[in-house]
């Protein structure tokens, strides 16, 4: 099976400008990401999409491919990431190389994941009856009990019901956070579809400790203090 990792990173950030470059216990935030997937045997290359120059310059110092700039239109705060796996995915699609098997995406925001996080991605997907497999941890809240939105007139209710009333949180129906350690999925599917959603969508459930998702300066300074903590999880070959 071929098997392409790309990593997502644009150039722009509102929450933590600069994020993707952001020195993160001792290199840039996007090189936690390359390394990772580098560790990954099973991959055959790293590819970064991105709009900015100074990302892919950075991407290449850690030894991933950038034959491609983004185009700006798909690296705005409204740009559906979505989008930009399908214009990746074209780009292989036109190339010598061609579409791989399965295309995994590796967001440069989760630099607490495992290498073997990634292989457990890898082997959900290949159990087979699946167009995409995402990562997940348990929910702290739940739409059933502590989650709540107002209504029309105003008044607040619960985000989510069921038939039955609910006294304790343990008694809830399972539900999950998605989380940015990884996504394996049919090249296919994305090319085809415009969702996750759209499809068989199956799921690998992650410890909350590894998946933090970087977005703003105090979930940067939580996962850098984890990190400093537990040490580098980089698997060296």
């Amino acid at each position: 099976m071929s098997i392409v990792a790309f990593i997502f990173a644009r150039g722009g950030s509102k929450g933590l400008p600069d994020k993707n470059i952001k020195i993160f216990n001792g290199k840039p935030l996007i090189a936690w990401s390359i390394e990772q997937a580098k560790t990954v045997n099973r991959v055959d290359k790293v590819i970064v999409s991105t709009d900015s120059e100074v990302i892919a310059k950075i991407a290449r110092e850690y030894g991933a491919e950038t034959p491609f700039i983004r185009p700006a239109e798909l690296a705005t705060d409204n740009s559906p990431e979505w989008l930009s796996w399908q214009h990746a995915l074209k780009y292989l699609q036109n190339s010598n190389d061609g579409l791989p098997d399965l295309i995994l995406s590796i967001p440069p925001t989760s630099p607490l994941r495992d290498f073997s996080d990634l292989d457990k991605i890898i082997d959900e997907y290949q159990k087979g009856n699946a167009d995409i497999v995402i990562s997940v941890t348990e929910s702290n809240r739940s739409p059933f009990f502590n989650i709540v939105r107002e209504g029309v007139e105003g008044y607040i209710n619960l985000f989510a019901s069921v038939k039955e009333e609910i006294s304790r949180r343990q008694d809830c129906p399972k539900t999950y956070d998605i989380t940015t350690i990884g996504y394996a999925a049919k090249p296919s599917f994305i090319l085809n579809n415009k969702s996750i959603f759209e499809g068989r969508v199956r799921q690998v459930i992650f410890p909350k400790e590894r998946s933090i998702d970087i977005d703003t300066l105090l979930d940067f300074e939580i996962a850098e203090y984890i990190s400093k903590k537990n040490g580098s999880k980089i698997a060296k070959k």
